[in-house]
């Protein structure tokens, strides 16, 4: 009996999502014009958000006006109803530094800071966190960006020693009883990147960075999902076999010619494996003119027609937060996917 009962509840949490997600896009909407967006029938729409109105998810606003008949009740999706925390660390050339957003719901961000410190421990960012939760009662989710690898829980290798084989997810999770995504801050970049794009139709796409006095690494998004690998290990493109070891690459920064060819061998063996549509170039150690080096360079490696659009920025924070924002958001749904058969 348990797994029909759990099927049952799995079935309601889907439903209850694909309302949510209906009322986020109509702004306003009936109950006849979400089961339409849905699929659902005007039933179970109007059972569910009675549901959410009665917590106080969702608002009833002024009656649709009608051209004849019973005028329709209308709803709208309270945004405000809780909010998520946006953490990100990183160490670039030795700077550490903290950045926080907190959004609501649909993802706006209602505040918003970036700090300088000294250290970046466990303690750091719980310290953060407990003053976030303090200021914003009504947190719900957590998302932290790392630059490292995060495998079973643990921090593995990264930019910041302080942080590597600490559960962060499982210790925070533990204290505050909330919703804690730890992610790759390139996979975010790339994640948040892909999004802002709104594409009509499924992309593969990479963001490559190249930061200072770090190791290179890269974000792959196939058909609009994050590429993690077996291990998270996927985009640490920093252990190809370059002919250099990972402390050696940092060191080659500092002379342009090697750096230069360790880039583009770099570049050439993301378009070679997953063939992308997009490949973005960024990081402390990029600038804009090197977009016809770069451009040249690879065509010499590949194929023409396979080449993909190579973009450089120099400036992916705002990226950075999007994906960050739209992992956390998605992290509080159910963990169901619908995933729409493709012939």
């Amino acid at each position: 009996m348990l797994p029909i009962v759990n099927n049952t509840m799995r079935v309601k949490q889907v439903n209850v999502e694909l309302v949510k997600t209906a009322l986020k896009a109509l702004k306003f909407g009936t109950k006849s014009t979400i089961a339409n967006a849905t699929g659902l029938s005007v039933a179970t729409c109007g059972n569910i958000l009675n549901e959410l109105l009665e917590r106080g998810e969702v608002i009833e606003t002024d009656l649709e006006q009608s051209s004849g008949g019973r005028p329709a009740r209308r709803f709208m999706y309270n945004a405000n109803y809780s909010y998520i925390a946006c953490i990100y660390v990183s160490n670039e050339g030795g700077i550490y530094r903290t950045v926080y957003a907190v959004a609501n719901l649909t993802g706006e961000i209602i505040a918003k800071n970036s700090s300088e410190v000294e250290l970046i421990n466990y303690e750091a960012i719980d310290n953060l966190l407990e003053d976030l939760t303090g200021k914003y009662e009504n947190i719900k989710a957590v998302g932290i960006g790392i630059p490292g690898i995060v495998h079973k829980g643990l921090i593995g290798a990264g930019d910041i020693e302080e942080l590597v084989n600490i559960p962060l997810a499982a210790r925070l999770k533990a204290k505050y009883n909330l919703h804690i995504t730890v992610e790759n801050d390139v996979n975010l970049t790339a994640y948040g990147f892909y999004q802002k794009q709104h594409y009509e139709e499924d992309k593969t796409v990479a963001v490559v960075m190249f930061p200072e006095g770090n190791c290179s690494g890269a974000g792959i998004i196939v058909d609009g999902r994050i590429i993690r690998g077996n291990t998270n290990f996927a985009g640490e493109v920093s252990y190809l076999p370059l002919d250099y070891s990972r402390e050696e690459q940092i060191k080659q920064t500092k002379n342009p010619d090697v750096f230069f060819l360790l880039m583009v061998k770099t570049i050439a063996s993301i378009i070679a494996v997953i063939n992308p549509a997009i490949i973005v170039v960024t990081g402390g150690l990029i600038r804009l003119d090197m977009m016809a080096g770069i451009t040249n360079s690879c065509e010499v490696i590949i194929p023409q027609e396979h080449m993909p659009q190579i973009i450089i920025k120099e400036n992916m924070q705002e990226d950075y937060i999007n994906g960050l924002i739209s992992i956390t958001l998605e992290s509080m749904a159910c963990d169901v996917q619908l995933i729409e058969k493709r012939l």
